[in-house]
């Protein structure tokens, strides 16, 4: 049998490295901040308090967001949504650059949240229509590599050419970067002839699926809360990995990126691995339920119980425990999208993945302002661990039990 890779015609190819160049911009853009925030404190006067409103911002408008752009991405052609939202989120980027105030800093971070929303759905929306079902799984684990990538990427160099080039040229470079991604985008893009000739037929016998109707169905909600509950787990690391290394684990700066960066080098290894591997078993004539939610349950209740251990270890343990959670992490990342895409169909997931992504994205919101509380409180991490431990659990029995058998659904599947 011949490769993935070799079967992936070169005009997908190009897609998928475009995709993931999206979202690797996408995740730096979006973590800039946080790197930045100590020459914000100085330059700016900046309260911890106002920080954390500044921090937090972001996902104010990211969130509720989602679900107009899963309902643009479906309506209107994918390609085009994702670039004007692309233009956004790379202005906003640019323009933060230029801010001299709290307000300018803060309608920035709103308007990236805006932006980047379009993100998931587009993905969603171009994959289902675009790729075979038989490539999804490598496809979306190759796509998301970028939030690994990205996050490896600002762990490593962002801090380092800020401070030899200072906050407000980064801002501006990683600005105007997202700006020469647009028109190789939109040269190379599935609207084109070529790209749209390789795509598989399309069943267009049922109707789609609404936003409503989503909601009904038990499936949505295995797929919404499990979700959350892997990106509880998720966010807790994006946010408070950094500070809980050095200042709880007393590891230098130094040390805290390298093993931040082995962290997400792990999880996006693993992501291609498993994204490749679940593809395979399902060509072999494996059943796509039993693969892709064996997978992702056993994703987040191995991280789940990796962190739980974590927070009782020893610091030596505790880093592996940490590196073992972001590798399990990594099943996780491609069947999160390859599932609302075979259950929405290629006229909904748009719709259901902006859905799901809202619901998830409430993790983004809650995890850091409860670690936040957790942590002030009881003066130690433990209870935070142990809260983002059990999320991940829930999460992870959320995607086994509520989540029916993998087969697009329709106006007469199964209700709640």
């Amino acid at each position: 049998m011949n490769s993935l890779s070799e079967k992936l015609s070169p005009a997908l190819w190009t897609i998928l490295v475009l995709l993931f160049l999206s979202l690797f911009i996408s995740y730096i853009d979006r973590g800039a901040l946080s790197i930045a925030a100590p020459a914000l404190e100085r330059e700016f006067s900046i309260a911890p308090t106002t920080l954390g409103i500044l921090l937090s911002a972001f996902f104010w408008t990211y969130t509720p967001s989602l679900i107009l752009s899963g309902w643009l991405a479906d309506r209107f052609p994918a390609a085009v949504i994702l670039a004007i939202g692309f233009a956004v989120w790379s202005a906003s980027t640019l323009f933060t650059g230029y801010t001299r105030g709290f307000a300018a800093l803060l309608l920035c971070r709103l308007f990236l949240g805006v932006g980047e929303s379009v993100a998931y759905p587009c993905f969603a929306a171009i994959l289902v229509k675009h790729f075979p079902e038989r490539h999804r799984g490598f496809a979306n684990a190759f796509i998301n590599t970028g939030v690994c990538a990205g996050p490896a990427f600002g762990l490593l160099l962002g801090g380092a050419l800020m401070q030899r080039y200072g906050w407000r040229p980064y801002f501006i470079a990683l600005g105007a970067a997202g700006f020469l991604w647009i028109p190789l985008w939109l040269a190379r893009s599935p609207r084109s002839p070529q790209v749209s000739r390789t795509a598989q037929a399309t069943d267009a016998s049922e109707p789609a699926l609404g936003t409503a109707q989503i909601l009904v169905h038990r499936s949505a909600w295995g797929t919404f809360l499990g979700h959350f509950g892997g990106n509880y787990f998720l966010y807790f690391l994006l946010t408070w990995l950094p500070y809980y290394l050095v200042h709880e684990r007393n590891l230098s700066l130094a040390s805290m990126g390298k093993i931040g960066a082995l962290a997400y080098a792990l999880m996006a290894a693993v992501a291609i691995a498993s994204g490749y591997a679940s593809d395979r078993l399902i060509a072999r004539g494996f059943s796509v339920t039993l693969v892709r939610k064996s997978m992702i349950s056993f994703a987040q209740a191995c991280g789940g119980l990796a962190l739980a251990a974590c927070a009782i270890a020893n610091t030596h343990l505790a880093i592996l425990l940490l590196l073992l959670a972001a590798a399990a992490y990594g099943f996780n990342i491609s069947n999160t999208w390859v599932i609302p895409q075979i259950l929405a169909g290629p006229r909904a997931s748009g719709r259901w993945t902006g859905l799901q992504n809202f619901v998830g994205n409430l993790a983004g919101i809650t995890a850091p302002v409860i670690t936040g509380l957790l942590v002030q409180h009881t003066g130690s991490f433990l209870y935070a661990f142990l809260l983002a431990a059990l999320m991940s659990i829930l999460g992870a029995a959320s995607w086994l039990f509520l989540l029916g058998p993998l087969e697009p659904l329709s106006l007469r599947s199964k209700l709640l």
